[in-house]
């Protein structure tokens, strides 16, 4: 997830956009922690983070090339199908028992659907169309199934708008992170896991709009590679471990 959400727009970087990008990296390992063989259930919390804010660097992405022509978006699209490719046998290595692919073909669904809404060409639309029957038929194959393709749209359309809009996709983001199965648990990590996605994309529209002097290494293409890659370090973690 991760990490990856890079799209060469110009000269002119967004510190805040990138610093968006590396919380979410770091949410992400964070979360994956919990497999390398330790009691560390409680990074699931802090782990609900890492998707809605890669979402929202798609919508954030979007928005800011929603002018420009469209072969950057393309490339984007591309290098997300491509490391989706790649990642997905470190990724199986690493969790043993997944039933659901990699995030990256959930996040390459979520972009064309975004994009077919803001583009409005017939083209994008039927794009778009498409990307959302296949997140409808194969939702449970789907890291964060239907509702997480739908969550870069979420993103979007509440991307300029008030603050109080995102409890939107707050609630997209609880839909999409199973959260019957987590209010059942009743456990305090289960109802903290569900606040963080409620609150994430107000937390992390916030930081867009308030962090725009930082200026953090910026994320470029090479950050596709870290997906992978941090899947390959954590499990030779867990066989050291082991």
């Amino acid at each position: 997830m991760h990490g990856t959400e890079t799209m060469p727009v110009g000269r002119v970087r967004d510190g805040a956009l990138d610093l968006l990008k590396w919380l979410a990296l770091l949410s992400m390992v964070l979360d994956h922690l919990r497999y390398v063989g330790l009691s560390l259930d409680g990074l699931y919390v802090p782990g609900r983070l890492a998707f809605p804010w890669f979402c929202l660097a798609i919508a954030a992405n979007l928005h800011r090339v929603r002018h420009a022509p469209v072969t950057g978006q393309w490339r984007y699209l591309g290098w997300l199908l491509l490391f989706s490719v790649i990642s997905e046998v470190p990724y199986r290595l690493f969790i043993d028992d997944a039933d659901t692919l990699n995030v990256l073909p959930t996040l390459a669904l979520g972009l064309l659907v975004a994009r077919g809404w803001q583009q409005k060409a017939l083209f994008d639309r039927v794009l778009a169309l498409v990307a959302v029957t296949i997140a409808a038929v194969f939702s449970t194959q789907l890291m964060f199934g239907f509702f997480g393709v739908l969550l870069p749209l979420a993103m979007l359309l509440v991307f300029r708008r008030s603050l109080y809009f995102s409890v939107l996709p707050g609630l997209v983001c609880v839909a999409a992170n199973q959260w019957q199965v987590l209010l059942n648990s009743g456990s305090l990590v289960a109802l903290s896991g569900l606040a963080a996605c409620l609150i994430a994309p107000l937390a992390g529209l916030v930081l867009l709009r308030h962090a725009k002097h930082v200026s953090p290494p910026a994320m470029r293409r090479w950050a596709y590679t870290l997906y992978p890659l941090h899947f390959l370090l954590l499990t030779i973690v867990r066989q050291i471990l082991a």
